[in-house]
């Protein structure tokens, strides 16, 4: 059997045009660091497409499934490289579907040296005709086939394989900037992050801790959630803050039917603080329209007025079960479900404004040393730096 590499396929970087080559080399330096610890690898590109040859062939599939998680890459294969013979090709495909259990299959193939002498077609009949006559009771299906055996004939070499594994999708992580992300304990601010990291964004998260009304417990929660989001959107680093002081400052000197706005609007300052400080663009929140009180229109309105920075909420148009959905998919929903305390429920009043009128509030901010406890929460905030890659991985 020939040496197994792996072909990655790009996905929308396709579409750019002569600056092309930057989001492509953006991805071969993330697919280097995905795959940091499992042995020698090769990669190179051509024509759209990432070629990667371990030294290593036992840990393709440990590969793979870090590369699932790559943004950038739409589909993963194990193919295996191929003369440009028909004879050398059909025979490939043959011992290749010998080993699989298929009853059905059809055969695609994408001929992009168009020198070579069949085309498309006449390359899918002279593949499905040896592999129909070299298996005993193999059918072909071309709607429902239990395994796609694919052909590719590239200006270089060739290429067999069989089926196709699906990748993330998306830009890959660092071409298009950086953001800083409002993180809870919660299902919905990891799945955020993770739609907007799934945009090429690379982030940083904040926290909010409000020690010793929330438990250390709850820190450890919200590590983990992180640790999950940077298996997806790469390294990141996490800031703690430490929020009592500024809670009780609140709901010590305010109404306490504005409390929730009104730590709404201190959290995303402390958040454009940490943001600027560390070069990000935008803050981002897991914010849905109506879902509590501190997210109807009225009060995102609110929490916006007097922000420099754009504040990016992808889940704003859904509902709860798409956001599970989602939480689900990345694998964070179980974690963000257990049972520790958030600093958002700690003084929430029984009957939280949902229409709160700007100038009250900022009336009622006066009586806060807003800027001072702004700043200590910035000064005191703890740093953590989560890995893309565990290191027990490596």
């Amino acid at each position: 059997m020939m040496q197994e590499i792996i072909m990655v396929k790009c996905g929308e970087i396709i579409l750019k045009g002569l600056n092309r080559h930057v989001f492509e080399e953006r991805l071969v330096k993330n697919i280097k660091y995905r795959l940091r610890g499992l042995g020698k690898i090769k990669v190179h590109r051509a024509q759209a497409t990432v070629y990667i040859e371990p030294e290593d062939g036992s840990k393709t599939d440990q590969m793979i499934e870090r590369l699932k998680r790559v943004f950038g890459i739409v589909n993963i294969a194990k193919v295996y490289r191929v003369e440009k013979d028909m004879d050398k090709i059909c025979a490939l495909a043959l011992e290749l579907m010998k080993e699989t259990d298929a009853k059905t299959f059809k055969v695609e193939a994408k001929r992009s040296d168009k020198k070579f002498p069949l085309n498309s077609p006449q390359i899918c009949a002279k593949v499905g005709e040896t592999v129909f006559e070299g298996i005993e009771g193999i059918e072909v299906d071309v709607k429902h086939p239990d395994v796609v055996l694919w052909v590719e004939i590239r200006d270089t070499e060739g290429y067999v394989y069989t089926n196709k594994i699906k990748g993330a999708g998306g830009m890959p992580t660092g071409c298009n900037g950086k953001a800083t992300l409002l993180l809870s304990g919660g299902i919905d601010s990891p799945a955020a992050g993770y739609m907007i990291g799934k945009r090429g964004v690379e982030l940083n998260a904040v926290h909010f801790h409000s020690y010793p009304y929330t438990s250390e417990r709850a820190k450890e929660k919200v590590i983990e959630l992180a640790e999950i989001m940077a298996s997806w959107c790469g390294t990141m680093e996490l800031y703690i803050v430490p929020f009592t002081e500024c809670q009780l400052a609140i709901n010590q000197n305010c109404p306490s039917d504005e409390g929730t706005i009104l730590m709404r609007r201190m959290m995303a300052r402390i958040t454009q603080k940490i943001a600027k400080q560390t070069d990000s663009h935008a803050l981002v929140t897991g914010e849905s329209v109506g879902q509590v009180a501190s997210q109807t229109i009225y009060s995102l309105e609110v929490t916006n007025q007097g922000l420099e920075l754009p504040v990016f909420r992808p889940l704003i148009g859904m509902d709860k079960d798409e956001i599970v959905t989602v939480a689900r998919k990345i694998g964070t929903f179980e974690t963000s479900i257990l049972p520790y305390e958030d600093c958002c429920t700690v003084f929430v009043a029984k009957h939280p404004k949902t229409k709160p009128v700007l100038a009250d509030i900022l009336e009622s901010e006066k009586a806060l040393d807003y800027d001072a406890l702004i700043d200590r929460a910035v000064e005191q905030t703890e740093v953590i730096k989560i890995a893309g890659v565990k290191s027990d991985e490596c």
